[in-house]
C-alpha cells in the first residue's frame, strides 16, 4: 500500500441531513482546537476546511433505459438501402434490343435496361449485433459485433450505469458487466446514432449486493471497501490496486472490484462497482464503503464531478451526484476521502 503524506477525510450526508464535514489532516503540525471532535485518521493532525462539496440524492427510474421484451427496439439507422432509380436511356432509334442486353447492369454512359435494374441490398456484414448472457457472480458477458465500425468510441448504457468502451480492430468488444438490475438491459450507443440493444436476465443477482462509483475523465476518483474492520493495505481492503477475483465472492468469501471503460478515451466515462455476495456468505459483520481521490496536477484547483449508484438484491437502485472543489495544487499528493457516501453494507451471518 502507498504511503501517504497527507490525509483528508469527509462525512458525507444528503443535502437534507444537517451537514457535511470535510477535513484535510496535516501530520506535521498539533491539533487544532476549531476542529475538537472531527473524525481523524491521525489524532495529532491539524484540521484544515475545504469548501463547497455539494452531494444529492434521487431515487433511481429506469423506465428509460429499460424495454420490455414485448417492446420492439426500433433501430432508425438499420434501414434497407434502395438503389436509386436508373437514368433514362438516351433515345437511340438504330439500337437494337441485342446490344442493349449485352451491356453492363451499370452501363456506360449512365444508361441502364431499366427493366433489369434491381434494388441494392443492405450490406449484412455491417449490421451492429450485441449479445448479453449471464456468468458467474450476477455478472453478464457483454459482446458488441459492428464491422463497419473498428476503433470507435461506443457508450454502454445499464440501469444508470454509464461508460464508454471502443471496439477493436474487427468493430468488436467482449467484456464483462456486473449486472445492476435481475432484468438486465444493455443499450450499446455510437456517437454516429447507430447502436444495439441486448438483455438477459440476471436472477443469481437476489445473492449480491453491489455499489458503483462512475465519473468522466482523468480526475482520480476511486471506490474503496473495507471489508469486516480491515485496515488500509489489510488482507480486506477492496479497491483498484487490489480488485481480487470474482471467485472470491462465488466461494463467498467476500467482495471483488470491477473497473469499467477506456481509459485511453479522452474524457472518457468510467466506473468501478464492489460486489459482495451477501446471500451466499457465511462472514459477518459490516463493510466500510468509501470514495477516494488524490490531489494532483491534473484536478487541483477544479471541480470534478461523480455519481454513486447503490443497490441490494438488484432492487431499488439509488443514486447521489457529488460535486467536489479540489484543492489548490500545492496540496497536491494529498488524498481526499469522502464517507458516508454510500450506506454502508451490513452482513448478517447465514
Amino acid at each position: 500500500m502507498r504511503h501517504r503524506k497527507e490525509i483528508v477525510t469527509t462525512a458525507g450526508t444528503l443535502a437534507c441531513a444537517v451537514g457535511i464535514g470535510f477535513f484535510m489532516q496535516q501530520p506535521q503540525h498539533g491539533p487544532d482546537a476549531a476542529y475538537k471532535g472531527a473524525p481523524l485518521a491521525n489524532a495529532e493532525a491539524s484540521v484544515l476546511n475545504v469548501e463547497d462539496i455539494v452531494l444529492t440524492a434521487a431515487t433511481f427510474d429506469d423506465k428509460q433505459a429499460t424495454a420490455t421484451p414485448e417492446q420492439a427496439v426500433p433501430n432508425p439507422q438499420a434501414q434497407a438501402i434502395v438503389a436509386p432509380q436508373p437514368l433514362a436511356a438516351a433515345p437511340d432509334q438504330d439500337a437494337a434490343p441485342a446490344q442493349v442486353a449485352d451491356m453492363p447492369r451499370t452501363a456506360a454512359l449512365g444508361r441502364s435496361d431499366a427493366t433489369e435494374a434491381e434494388p441494392m441490398q443492405p450490406e449484412l456484414a455491417c449490421a451492429i449485433t450485441a449479445s448479453a448472457r449471464p456468468v458467474a457472480a450476477a455478472m453478464v458477458n457483454l459482446t458488441l459485433s459492428a464491422p463497419c465500425l473498428p476503433g470507435e468510441r461506443v457508450t454502454v448504457h445499464h440501469s444508470g450505469l454509464l461508460f464508454h468502451q471502443s471496439t477493436d480492430a474487427q468493430g468488436a468488444f467482449d467484456i464483462s458487466v456486473p449486472a445492476m438490475a435481475q432484468e438486465a438491459v444493455f443499450i450499446v450507443a455510437f456517437s454516429n446514432g447507430e447502436g444495439a440493444v441486448a438483455q438477459t436476465a440476471v436472477e443469481e443477482l437476489a445473492d449480491f449486493d453491489r455499489v458503483a462509483l462512475q465519473w468522466k475523465g482523468d480526475t482520480g476518483f476511486g471506490l474503496h471497501a473495507l471489508e469486516f474492520g480491515a485496515d488500509y493495505g489489510g488482507e480486506g481492503h477492496v479497491f483498484a490496486g487490489a480488485m481480487r477475483s470474482m471467485a472470491v465472492a462465488v466461494t463467498g468469501e467476500g467482495g471483488f472490484m470491477s473497473r469499467l471503460g477506456d481509459e485511453n478515451v479522452p474524457d472518457g466515462l468510467l466506473a468501478e462497482v464492489y460486489t459482495f455476495p451477501t446471500g451466499v456468505t457465511s462472514n459477518a459483520g459490516a463493510i466500510d464503503l468509501s470514495v477516494e481521490t488524490e490531489v494532483a496536477d491534473n484536478n487541483c484547483g477544479l471541480e470534478i464531478e461523480a455519481q454513486t449508484l447503490q443497490t441490494s438484491s438488484g432492487f431499488d437502485i439509488t443514486t447521489k451526484d457529488l460535486t467536489l472543489s479540489v484543492p489548490d495544487c500545492d496540496a497536491a499528493g494529498n488524498f481526499l476521502v469522502l464517507k458516508n457516501l454510500f450506506e454502508d453494507l451490513k452482513v448478517a451471518s447465514r
